[in-house]
């Protein structure tokens, strides 16, 4: 038994050497697609839950079927303030996302720089 995981200790090794040199690779190619698409599909999922594109469409439809001047007027004005405020949070998500993806970016040189900083 003692020799067979003797004999297993270089290729393990070798396999955490391969893992700590390709992980920069990996970081910033796959790991980077994916979590982009994390935050794309978050996106999406919010741009579909505030109905940002259904408000603009029936943006000179009046509300609850009122035909009057008064009640387009008035259903065209809240639309606009609903677009003004529901895309304003759609872009402040946006940014926050960005924001995010772009510490992804740079965590691992961040770490990097501490621990040689450490080091120093």
């Amino acid at each position: 038994m003692k020799l067979k995981s003797l004999s297993a200790s270089p290729k393990l090794l070798l396999q955490i050497l391969w893992d700590f040199l390709y992980f920069p690779l990996w970081w910033y190619s796959k790991g980077a697609w994916r979590f982009g698409r994390l935050l794309y599909g978050f996106l999406t999922w919010q741009q579909a839950s505030l109905g940002v594109g259904v408000w603009i469409k029936n943006i000179f439809v009046p509300m609850y079927g009122q035909k009057d001047i008064t009640s387009r007027f008035i259903s065209f004005f809240i639309r606009l303030v609903q677009i003004i405020f529901r895309g304003l949070f759609l872009f402040l998500l946006f940014i926050l996302t960005l924001a995010l993806f772009l510490a992804y970016l740079v965590l691992p040189v961040a770490v990097l720089y501490a621990i040689i900083y450490q080091l120093i």
